[in-house]
């Protein structure tokens, strides 16, 4: 008989097994380093002066200072270990073999992805901000922005829920899914009875899911049955027992797409939890945009690059895109980050874009708040040419290691005049980012440095939609049920917190 959780899901026994032999690896490396060091003078003399060579060549990356300062800790401390999960883990790769794959596969996508110019020019007349926004986008993501789209803002889960089911069961064509966390419970039984029955009556279901994100949320079987269901699955970056060169790499992406019009994406993954049931931190506040129209081409365009990209399966996109759709106002600009080009990074520069052109104020909330000299000094600016900035974050963490480093970078922005709040119910899972009443982002991009450097991420901007006004709204509400952290309290908490804080943010990068 199969162990199961409380909650109906297989124990994760490939992932236990996986952890540990990495553990195992680990342990080898750090053995062979000891007696190395121990017995052979001229090998530990060999591998301090690579190491030696490795920080230089560090130094002179052009990457991220902090993470590149924490790696430069690491193998001066541990040359062996360090110099070789360095090379393993710390140089931001990706699977050579999908690298490939996934820029052939954007080259052959452009033909969909063409900015019209009318667009731009009816952009930069509204406001020359929002044009510039728009304009940098394009440049760092190749995704245009479009008008004719609707934006429907949905916070918490249990709205949005509804409105999921209720879109799948409207679907003619094609659903796609692509998801972080797909994890059986509840909220999945109840999409897969969609899909099962839309897959009986011929219309085309495709399931991506990451491995990482799911393989404990998923029961033996579970793949395959939905294969004999008619529903075609691929598992994103396949967990191995291994010390893996592309283990970082995970698809944090949140999609669905139905029938080339309708799609969505925020912070909400398929699990129970984020619907509240069964949430083991509180009340999970999260959000979704579900946007029809245009702007869906992108997200469907995106769907079968990835799909194409792990597949021998090869999709024809112009299927899967719509050119008629009725007229409506505003702009929206889907974006999508990934750790391909290391030169690109586009939702960490949107961030900085809106900070650096607010007029009156950014409200932001993030589950993380785990930030580099370049975003922390965004933030600080803001706040010091009297915008107002107001962040708020989990009063309860999810992660341990986490929480305390999303605390630490409290003091100086608390110095600089940033308001800070902590929800009080429970976790806050949303990643917005609304100002001056005009302008917002919507996405599953965290203010880390997993999500602005090692993830597959995505989101959508909109500028002149009536959902600006709603997340407003929304954060207000959110305030309200929020502490809000003081810079004379804060100061005044106690050593040993600070300690912990400071130890734990020494491997900010790594989170």
């Amino acid at each position: 008989m199969k162990k199961v959780h409380k909650r109906g899901v297989a124990l994760p026994g490939r992932a236990i097994v996986a952890g540990l032999l990495i553990l195992l690896q680990i342990a080898v490396f750090a053995v062979l380093e000891m007696s190395l060091s121990q017995w052979v003078k001229i090998a530990d003399l060999i591998i301090r002066l690579l190491a030696f060579v490795l920080v230089f060549a560090i130094i002179n990356k052009r990457s991220n200072p902090n993470y590149k300062m924490a790696w430069i800790i690491f193998i001066l401390a541990a040359p062996f270990v360090g110099g070789v999960l360095f090379f393993l883990w710390g140089n931001g790769k990706v699977k050579p073999i999908l690298k490939k794959h996934m820029a052939a596969k954007h080259r052959q996508s452009r033909v969909f992805l063409k900015q019209n110019h009318t667009v731009m020019q009816v952009l930069e007349e509204y406001d020359i901000h929002k044009y510039r926004q728009a304009h940098f986008i394009g440049r760092e993501s190749g995704f245009p922005v479009y008008t004719d789209t609707s934006v429907e803002y949905l916070a918490p889960g249990e709205k949005f829920f509804p409105r999921l089911l209720e879109e799948l069961q409207n679907a003619e064509k094609y659903i796609f899914l692509e998801y972080f966390i797909l994890g059986e419970g509840k909220m999945w039984n109840e999409i897969y009875r969609i899909l099962k029955s839309k897959a009986a009556a011929g219309v085309e279901v495709r399931i991506i899911f990451d491995d990482f994100g799911s393989v404990s949320r998923q029961t033996r079987h579970f793949v395959k049955n939905l294969r004999k269901d008619g529903i075609k699955v691929l598992a994103f970056n396949r967990l191995r027992a291994s010390v893996d060169l592309f283990l970082n790499n995970r698809d944090h992406r949140k999609i669905c797409v139905i029938d080339g019009y309708v799609s969505m994406t925020g912070g909400m993954n398929i699990a129970d939890e984020y619907i509240n049931i069964n949430s083991p931190h509180g009340y999970w506040m999260d959000c979704s945009v579900i946007l029809k129209g245009a702007a869906t081409t992108s997200f469907a365009v995106a769907f079968c690059e990835m799909w194409n990209s792990m597949s021998r399966e090869q999709l024809n996109t112009e299927r899967y895109v719509v050119y008629d759709f009725p007229k409506v106002r505003g702009f929206v600009q889907p974006y999508f980050e990934n750790p391909l080009d290391t030169k690109h990074n586009p939702a960490e520069g949107i961030y900085r874009q809106i900070l650096g052109s607010a007029e009156d104020y950014v409200y932001i909330t993030s589950p993380y708040l785990i930030l580099d000299n370049t975003m922390q000094n965004a933030l600080i600016s803001a706040a010091k040419a009297g915008i107002d900035v107001r962040i708020i974050t989990p009063k309860i963490g999810d992660k341990w290691y986490v929480h305390p480093v999303t605390q630490f970078n409290y003091q100086p922005l608390l110095e600089a005049g940033v308001r800070i709040f902590e929800y009080i119910p429970g976790f806050i899972h949303s990643k917005l980012f609304v100002s001056d009443d005009s302008v917002a982002t919507c996405g599953t991009v965290n203010m880390d440095y997993r999500s602005f450097y090692f993830h597959f991420e995505c989101g959508a901007w909109f500028c002149d939609v009536p959902a600006v006004k709603d997340i407003k709204e929304h954060f207000i509400l959110m305030q309200n049920q929020s502490e809000e952290i003081t810079l004379p309290k804060w100061s005044k908490r106690p050593l040993l917190k600070r300690l912990k804080q400071a130890m734990l943010n020494l491997f900010a990068p790594f989170m």
